[in-house]
């Protein structure tokens, strides 16, 4: 029967015996957080599974066919051990299936060593080694949980899908410093410095296809700043972020060695009501390309965007969102005039921008069962992958929708 299932959905090998031994672990666990539940608390146990249907009219987004996908899996296992007072293990494995948006799966987001080294009434410090997790953007600490972040297809401004497992984190170490009392309110001060593996289907989502070379990642530095005033429901935000990838080409390739620079800041705030909820973040990204395209090349680009983002409760049970989406791969060059000039016309103006109106909605059958739905209007192509080799072709109009459905188990 699961051979006729695999043959009736056209399920790749190689992804089917993935999802199915991802799967089989889950439910062994799931069993075992029942059974450890009342037996330990030292041990923390827990999963999710979402799948659902996911459509891109007039672009290669999610396949080269434009057809309806059910390329929309997420499945998820994380567990946590705490080894003393002061000392925590953390991981988590994940499965993803996304199309186009990044390659299928299984990966570990991260895999740390937590050291909670000192806390008192107003001060918490705590070490992280190992695969550490990206705690620095506003919703980057629960991209990776489906039921957790704000809606299926996060704001590509800041959470772009094809830096998706480069931006999760990487390895190195990371520190928290923790402030909170009632005159100054909740401040919180992150740091860290890593870096991640880039493997070849993961070059080929950021770069390109006829790039036959390796991608390379150097360490990088990120910092954030987060404060919320006393008893308010409003936080803000300040993030930076200062990261180099190296490409070093085959003896035969079409492009060359190369380095590029990749800078971003943002500035985030965030209010959190008893049935409103807004959200928006300032980005600016600076990109540098040493390279690459032939020796000499230089180009220097800083981009510019944002999201406003609101979502209201109209019951216990059902919330509404919309989202409004800019941004500019090169702030001087808002229309994209000079990218198709620069590049003879091969290269369409509207791949110089990229805007999103989105429009959602979300229903929880219970408390851990849980329905999204969005439509998305969208405009350029700025955020689509490969991100160095844009793909014309694929994408002829700069008008194109997107609509997704999804549905999510956790426990």
């Amino acid at each position: 029967m699961l051979t006729s299932l695999k043959l009736m959905i056209k399920v790749p090998k190689r992804t089917f015996y993935s999802v199915s031994l991802l799967c089989s672990l889950l439910f062994t666990l799931r069993v075992c957080a029942v059974e450890l539940g009342s037996n330990s608390e030292a041990i923390q146990l827990h999963g999710f599974i979402a799948q659902g249907a996911i459509k891109a009219d007039k672009s290669n987004y999610i396949n080269e066919e434009q057809d309806i996908s059910f390329e929309l899996t997420e499945i998820g296992i994380n567990a946590s051990y705490q080894l003393s007072d002061d000392f925590r293990v953390a991981g988590q494995m994940v499965y993803l299936n996304g199309g186009n948006r990044y390659h299928p799966g299984i990966r570990v987001d991260y895999l740390l060593l937590e050291w909670d080294a000192f806390h008192d009434e107003t001060w918490q410090a705590s070490f992280y080694l190992g695969r550490v997790k990206n705690n620095h953007w506003l919703h980057s600490s629960t991209r990776d949980i489906p039921f957790a972040r704000p809606s299926i297809i996060l704001p590509q401004v800041t959470y772009f899908d094809g830096f998706r497992d480069i931006a999760m984190g990487g390895d190195g170490g990371a520190v928290k410093l923790s402030f909170n009392d009632d005159d100054f309110g909740e401040i919180d001060f992150n740091f860290s410095r890593g870096k991640s593996a880039i493997s070849n289907d993961q070059s080929e989502v950021v770069i390109g296809k006829f790039a036959l070379g390796e991608l390379e990642h150097d360490l990088d530095l990120q910092a954030s700043v987060y404060w919320r005033p006393s008893f308010s429901p409003w936080r803000f935000g300040i993030s930076a972020l200062d990261s180099n990838f190296y490409y070093n080409s085959e003896q035969v390739d079409y492009f060359f060695d190369s380095k590029f620079e990749f800078q971003f800041y943002s500035a985030n705030a965030l209010y959190e009501g008893e049935r409103f909820q807004f959200s928006a973040e300032l980005t600016q990204v600076r990109f540098v390309t040493d390279g690459f395209y032939f020796p000499g090349f230089h180009r220097d680009e800083i981009g510019q965007g944002y999201y406003l983002q609101g979502s209201y409760k109209l019951n216990d049970d059902l919330s509404i969102m919309i989202r409004n989406e800019r941004f500019y791969a090169n702030k001087d060059d808002k229309k994209g005039i000079q990218l198709s000039q620069n590049t003879g016309g091969l290269i369409p103006s509207y791949f110089g921008f990229h805007n999103d109106n989105m429009l959602g909605v979300s229903y929880d059958f219970s408390s851990n069962f849980r329905m999204n739905a969005e439509y998305h209007w969208m405009e350029g192509g700025a955020r689509l992958s490969p991100i160095v080799q844009p793909d014309p072709l694929a994408n002829s109009s700069k008008n194109w929708q997107v609509w997704a459905i999804q549905f999510m188990y956790w426990f």
